[in-house]
């Protein structure tokens, strides 16, 4: 197998892509904004709109490529309740809307705790056993036709080849339906009464089947095409690593949050109030994770500022101790309750460029922390790109950062993978970090005195 098609549905974007996995490159792709339908009975996924762009995008992948094998990658909290016909009992919930809410109370009183599923109590639908448990309680006749529940990537798996599956990535993805610990649903699935509505669990690398004949008549694609069940996007970007690298390590994989992963570290007890949780890998084994939402507090601090910086800015935020402590959103990451304050504010755009690069690298350091990370820390995303994040990450924690310099990472090509048996040649070392001087090491040293003292009464907002 060389080329495979990968559905990929972010929350905010769907893109269907085309990888080559003799370079790891993405060669063709077809990109759609992703808006939920505001309708009764609820906000819900615009499937048929999905469904019929998928189409298209496969169908122009077939004229002018050979299409090897099909995969799918999906954000998470999300299912798909089929009727014994295949069609939908409901409509897709989004995970955004606020029903769950609603019965918070009855929920959490029959859901499982963090020990056992390693799913933080999060707002909205973000757990999607929430979710479920708030539409059998207000669609009870709509739920009681439900035959399979479907966690997302593997929906379009089986609208591809009419093969119902689970797989373990989606299922440990906050969802409190999943015990890492000992590879099984949660205590709530039985509780509940679900688990024999749940479709089989399958390897997220094997194959479901061929895709439906008539769909091959629709798109050109060769009947005997291949689809895999499909993988929970976070989990998509880790498995190059997971497949290549040894361990002890970490990835951080950046954008609007910037989630902490590792692998091999120590053993270390989770804390779900500082939004830490387990993670499933695509091999099943738990990934303790952390998060917080580094992209958009990045937007928020350097909102309309240019993105240039000198070192002389550098300088002189070390020099005079200039720093934001934390969160500039609360609610969310290892700091969630306190709010951000400046030791030193500045007026000076570069350094205040600076600053918000060395919060981003700090927040960072502390995920890696609660999660127990050891070993090289490579880093995936916009981030990657951020020198000034790099190297302050790399004197926050005295290990080796590794600024990930290829295409060959991110949910599509981890998607793309699973069709195919890596060696460690198809992902590149990236460009490691050099030592950190000794004014970095300090000044990250003062930030977490300055955190973890905490007072409350910040100096000024960020």
């Amino acid at each position: 197998m060389r080329k495979v098609a990968v559905i990929d549905i972010g929350k905010t974007n769907a893109k269907v892509v085309l990888v080559d996995l003799e370079t790891l490159t993405e060669i063709d792709a077809r990109r759609i904004a992703n808006r939920p339908v505001s309708e009764a009975p609820y906000p819900h996924h615009d499937v048929e709109r999905l469904w019929t762009f998928i189409l298209d995008g496969l169908a122009c992948f077939a004229r002018e490529h050979k299409v090897d094998a099909i995969s799918t990658t999906t954000h998470g909290a999300t299912a798909a309740l089929l009727c014994s016909d295949g069609s939908l009992a409901l409509p897709v919930l989004d995970y955004e809307h606020d029903g769950p809410d609603r019965l918070r109370g009855d929920y959490e009183a029959r859901s499982a705790d963090f020990e056992e599923t390693g799913s933080p109590p999060l707002p909205q639908g973000l757990n999607l056993g929430a979710q479920l448990f708030w539409l059998e309680r207000s669609f009870p006749e709509a739920f009681s036709e439900t035959s399979s529940i479907l966690t997302y990537p593997q929906y379009w798996g089986h609208r591809l080849t009419g093969v119902a599956a689970s797989e373990v990535t989606s299922l440990g993805c906050h969802t409190d339906l999943w015990a890492p610990a000992r590879s099984d649903y949660s205590s709530l699935v039985d509780r509940m009464g679900w688990r024999a509505r749940f479709a089989p669990i399958r390897p997220a690398r094997s194959a479901l089947g061929p895709i439906l004949p008539q769909l091959a008549a629709t798109t050109g694609l060769d009947p005997e095409t291949p689809v895999f069940c499909g993988i929970h996007d976070s989990n998509a970007s880790l498995l190059p690593h997971l497949l290549t690298r040894p361990q002890p390590f970490s990835v951080v994989s950046t954008g609007t949050w910037v989630v902490s992963m590792a692998m091999g570290g120590e053993n270390v007890q989770l804390d779900c109030k500082r939004d830490t949780l387990v993670n499933v890998s695509a091999l099943g084994a738990p990934v303790p994770s952390a998060r917080f939402m580094g992209g958009r507090e990045y937007e928020m601090l350097t909102a309309g500022l240019d993105e240039e910086w000198s070192e002389r800015d550098v300088e002189a935020v070390l020099a005079r101790g200039v720093a934001i402590l934390p969160s500039v959103l609360r609610g969310c990451g290892p700091f969630p309750s306190i709010e951000a304050s400046w030791t030193v504010e500045t007026a000076m755009p570069g350094e205040r460029i600076v600053a918000a690069s060395f919060y981003l690298a700090m927040m960072t350091a502390t995920c890696l922390e609660l999660i127990g990370a050891r070993g090289d820390i490579v880093i995936e995303g916009p981030l990657a790109s951020n020198t000034l994040f790099l190297r302050m990450l790399n004197a926050a924690t005295r290990r080796p950062v590794v600024a990930q310099s290829s295409q060959a990472t991110g949910a599509s090509i981890g998607a793309a993978l699973l069709a195919t048996e890596p060696t460690k040649s198809l992902v590149p070392l990236g460009e490691r970090s050099t030592a950190a001087q000794a004014s970095w090491i300090e000044y990250a040293a003062i930030w977490n005195a300055a955190t973890h003292e905490r007072t409350l009464h910040p100096l000024r907002s960020a």
